[in-house]
């Protein structure tokens, strides 16, 4: 028997659910110590009685997740109706007007806005482009089009793309590429991402038989 070869299956077996248990695993325990120190806080302004209630909760595994999907459950549908509207603007007015606070949360909230805006256009696709020189071709994901000043300088035809490193995505580099030289790839941005993380090894899609070639792309 060999045994090699089986061990070898059986943590490609294992493996993927052990790290994905293991990083849920994490993540309620992050949410349940943001949960505790939240009752903590709460405890020292309020009496004896209801700290001791709050001690019991502490105790209850994942309550900090469910928390945290109530209360963004419940921002959300106050945000979406007409006053709830015009207390999130006035929630982000007082922030801007804080220095060093403010430019911290008005760039966060342009970049959060950008990414989960259902209008938005950011990692909505998946491109190739070369990188870091002609002829080496990488991954990437459109992220919009130069504005401002940059397409002042810049001129028509260029496109903004996000470069992942791999085999961790969340850091990577920013473009500003000629939109002639990028080439759309008919993959979900989910196919890409799992092509990135795993260095190439799982291919979302049959490679081309033909030599991959850019043409023009809509921005």
């Amino acid at each position: 028997m060999n045994f090699k070869k089986y061990i070898l299956a059986g943590l490609l077996v294992w493996l993927p659910l052990a790290i994905t248990l293991w990083v849920l695993s994490w993540l309620v325990g992050a949410m349940d110590g943001i949960f505790a120190n939240v009752l903590a806080g709460l405890g020292s302004f309020l009496p004896q009685s209801f700290t001791d209630s709050f001690g019991h909760l502490q105790s209850v595994r994942g309550l900090g997740v469910v928390l945290v999907i109530v209360v963004l459950v419940l921002t959300g549908a106050l945000a979406s109706n007409v006053v709830g509207n015009w207390l999130v603007k006035q929630w982000d007015k007082l922030f801007t007007h804080i220095p060093i606070v403010k430019s911290i949360y008005t760039s966060v909230k342009k970049v959060s806005d950008t990414l989960f805006s259902s209008n938005g256009n950011a990692f909505r696709r998946a491109v190739l482009v070369q990188y870091p020189r002609q002829g080496a071709w990488t991954i990437a994901f459109q992220t919009g089009t130069p504005s401002g000043e940059v397409a002042k300088h810049l001129g028509e035809g260029f496109m903004s793309v996000y470069v992942p490193t791999t085999p961790n995505p969340t850091s990577g580099f920013f473009l500003l590429v000629p939109s002639q030289d990028v080439v759309e790839l008919d993959m979900s941005v989910d196919e890409a991402l799992t092509y990135v993380i795993s260095m190439g090894a799982v291919s979302p899609s049959p490679l081309p038989e033909h030599p991959v070639t850019p043409h023009q792309s809509g921005a």
